[in-house]
């Protein structure tokens, strides 16, 4: 544990973010896991499930939450599964 006081805020700030971060990341990876089922499932509405996880994958890259490369390679995954199942 750190002395100085500067040091300590910092653990109480890290700690904050640590916990808004990890409940934005668990809602994007619902919401993906959500567009893959629509896919899956060929819902009606498995274009606006994907919009919407493209949407949270494109927030989640802007905060820092995630790499500009992962988010680009999510978005991508998506994205082919959902232009494969249109297809067939």
């Amino acid at each position: 544990m750190p002395n100085i006081k500067s040091a300590k805020k910092r653990v109480r700030v890290a700690a904050a973010k640590t916990v808004v971060n990890k409940n934005f990341k668990s809602a994007m990876r619902t919401d993906i896991k959500k567009a893959n089922s629509a896919i899956e499932n060929g819902a009606a509405d498995k274009n606006e499930a994907v919009r919407l996880a493209i949407k949270k994958i494109d927030k989640a890259a802007a905060k820092g939450i995630l790499k500009k490369n992962t988010a680009s390679r999510k978005k991508s995954a998506l994205a082919r599964k959902l232009n494969a199942s249109v297809q067939a």
